[in-house]
């Protein structure tokens, strides 16, 4: 009985099988109705944690807003160097500059003379907000869901539970209100500090907004648009006007990110409403924008949706772009109407092997590379070189490398009484310890080729960043046959001796050397990265102690100045130099400042180089300062320099427009998906394998030939 049983459910399975044999991958995860459509996937491995435009400052969570809201400025998709261009603007504003009496300067005015910059900002009309309950209206005009009673609310568990949706255009006073939201007291924007040394009025601002709200109660709604502030105001309709103290043409800059993007007052309001912060549906949650898609699915336990927004004004695909890239298909959709994609659907995958395989099944549309998977998706040519796999090309898929806006680097505490201070015996162990510590051999063994050793704080693509022997760092390399050499750990013994530690002991005392490496670093694989970085101390006989931790104790070890040598990066905000030399200067460091100096270095010489430098146009003549500044900070050596990131990129051969841009986050309205292709390769790359199920039903018929001649024989002898 038991066999007739097996053997009829593994028919059945094999009919279901053959009937399901219609082309369609049984492994396909996504619903059969969504395999023709205009559809992105791709992942993330972990929550956003803020999307409100006032609060995030994260890779993955700009990943999702940028495509949501529509600052002022964005950078062109295709042209290098880095340029703005208008988003919402009508024009890249230029700044009017203002002396003390508020009269205007000339364009080539000192900076001494500069007390004021204004930036007027003209918006393009007829932009509307994607649909949303806050603008839901009633009969008589009045907002339809702005008074909920608790009861209303407890039948709310979600944002879509409102069925009433409404919209309105664009206006200047939504750029002023977040620009106000910046200093809300319920509010920790990661730039307010940063801002109120600008924007005229913010830091007062402030305190203004925390008095009225310890006024009103701390569940009061704050309508800041009875609040004014001087550093922004609304000169009309579509136009505002920014102030801020000095010369500051990095501002232009910030009105590319979410920080500078639209609020609208309705929104702020709907979502203060008491009850709502509890059920998840807030700003945070919920970002309201004007830009081509809208987040229609937060579950951030399986997946988050973008789908486009009804009400997008429209743009077209570039016209124009570099050398190489009509060659490369980059201009084949120029002058075509943005979006192209109509939904970009990103599923939770927190292991990098599960995500690796749906890609190469053709489940995700691009791709990253592990170094698990390193060896199988790419290949070193003997130049050096990068390419992908003879595997990967047989799928077409096409690798892309760009050199990361950013630096990781090694941190001394200049604060520290051992490896801190600018003592020729500081800099001189410092030295020796750049030296020591090898980028090449890091980059090989943990990044698989995959970065650029650093020469200071700028990287490739950065003005200010000089390519060449001109460009090296004179106390870590030589320059040998036309490429940069590290130099050799003998001379850094030598350098270690003439700091006072012969052999890695102090010359005084006798006793070796020990340092302290502060980190929260504490996983598996972080084992290996921190066993490597004691060999390289142990090079120059100098012992390394490590200092695990939490992230929040370590984040209040330096910002006590308790940990003496630790790891720290940067990811440019924006293309200036300023934008990493500001991480060596003095006013801003860690201790007593919170600023992002985390080495607390503090050279007067670079700190009035930095002063005149930062808020200089780019030309030769700032090109002269940043070359003495790198001068002074290759000389005291607050950091072992690092690497730059190389990203590398994996994308399917459906997948059109891709083309790396370290300072553009709203990416996805340029990218082109070809269905049909996915669709076919999909059917290709994962044919159900049968045969070993009509093995097993063949095993099991045969088995069974015995007990049904049995069988046959028992019948016919009972029937006689």
């Amino acid at each position: 009985m038991m066999m007739k049983r097996a053997v009829l459910s593994l028919m059945m399975l094999l009919c279901y099988a053959l009937a399901g044999c219609d082309g369609r991958p049984w492994n396909n995860p996504y619903a059969a109705q969504d395999d023709r459509s205009n559809i992105l996937y791709s992942s993330f491995d972990q929550r956003p944690k803020h999307l409100d435009p006032a609060q995030s400052y994260v890779e993955n969570e700009f990943a999702l807003i940028a495509q949501i809201y529509e600052p002022p400025l964005q950078y062109d998709y295709l042209k290098r160097p880095y340029t703005l261009i208008p988003l919402a603007a009508r024009t890249v504003p230029q700044a009017v500059y203002l002396d003390k009496m508020a009269k205007p300067l000339p364009e080539n005015a000192a900076i001494g003379d500069i007390a004021y910059s204004v930036y007027d900002i003209t918006l393009q009309p007829g932009i509307r907000y994607q649909p949303h309950p806050a603008f839901a209206r009633n009969a008589d005009g009045s907002p339809r869901y702005l008074q909920l009673t608790p009861h209303e609310l407890d039948a709310v568990t979600h944002l879509q539970d409102f069925t009433e949706h409404g919209t309105r255009e664009l206006v200047a006073q939504d750029y002023v209100y977040q620009i106000k939201r910046l200093a809300h007291p319920k509010l920790e924007s990661p730039i307010f500090g940063l801002m109120s040394e600008y924007i005229v009025g913010l830091k007062e601002y402030a305190e203004t907004l925390r008095k009225a709200q310890a006024a009103e109660g701390r569940d009061a709604f704050l309508d800041l648009t009875q609040f004014p502030l001087e550093g922004a105001t609304v000169l009309d309709r579509y136009t505002y006007r920014i102030k801020v103290r000095g010369k500051y043409p990095q501002l232009v800059y910030w009105l590319a990110m979410p920080f500078f993007a639209p609020v609208a007052q309705e929104v702020d309001r709907f979502y203060a409403q008491p009850g709502m912060a509890e059920k998840n549906i807030s700003l945070d949650w919920y970002p309201v924008g004007t830009g081509p898609y809208m987040l229609t699915l937060n579950n951030p336990n399986r997946q988050m949706v973008l789908e486009r927004n009804p009400n997008y004004h429209g743009e077209t695909y570039p016209a124009a772009g570099m050398p190489g890239d009509r060659e490369a298909g980059l201009l084949d959709d120029a002058g075509r109407p943005l979006p192209f994609i109509d939904k970009a659907v990103y599923s939770l995958e927190k292991e990098s092997i599960p995500y690796w395989n749906k890609f190469l099944q053709g489940y995700y549309d691009v791709s990253g590379i592990s170094s698990d998977s390193f060896d199988q998706a790419v290949r070193i040519t003997t130049q050096g070189d990068a390419g992908v796999s003879e595997a990967m090309q047989e799928k077409g898929i096409r690798l892309l490398t760009s050199v990361g806006a950013d630096i990781s680097y090694i941190g001394f505490n200049m604060l520290d009484p051992v490896v801190g201070g600018l003592s020729e015996r500081a800099r001189k162990l410092r030295q020796a310890i750049s030296i020591a510590v090898d980028q090449e051999e890091f980059i090989s063994i943990f990044l698989n080729g995959r970065g650029i050793p650093a020469q200071g704080p700028i990287p490739p693509g950065i003005f200010g960043y000089v390519e060449g022997e001109a460009g090296i760092n004179p106390y870590v390399y030589e320059w040998v046959d036309g490429r940069a050499q590290r130099k050799s750990i003998e001379t850094a013994r030598r350098m270690l001796a003439e700091a006072g530690y012969p052999d890695g002991r102090d010359a005084n005392t006798g006793k070796p050397l020990l340092l302290h490496f502060d980190t929260a670093l504490s996983g598996p694989d972080d084992k290996a990265y921190l066993d490597w970085l004691r060999k390289q101390f142990q090079k120059l006989d100098l012992q390394l102690d490590v200092r695990n931790t939490d992230f929040n104790r370590f984040q209040d070890k330096m910002l006590k100045g308790n940990a003496q040598v630790w790891q720290w990066g940067w990811n440019a905000d924006y293309p200036d130099p300023e934008n990493f030399m500001f991480l060596l200067y003095g006013p801003n460091a860690k201790v007593g400042k919170n600023g992002e100096n985390a080495a607390n270095y503090d050279n007067p010489e670079f700190n009035k180089l930095f002063e005149q430098m930062k808020n200089m146009d780019a030309g030769p003549q700032r090109q002269s300062i940043i070359n003495q500044m790198l001068a002074i900070a290759q000389r005291d050596a607050p950091w072992v320099w690092g690497r730059h990131r190389k990203k590398f990129g994996l994308f399917h051969a459906w997948y059109k427009n891709a083309k790396p841009n370290e300072m553009a986050n709203n990416e996805l309205k340029y990218i082109r998906i070809d269905p049909a292709l996915r669709n076919r390769m999909r059917a290709e790359w994962n044919v159900p394998v049968l045969w070993p199920l009509f093995a097993l039903f063949a095993v099991l018929v045969i088995s069974a030939v015995p007990a049904v001649i049995s069988y046959v024989r028992r019948e016919r002898r009972v029937a006689k």
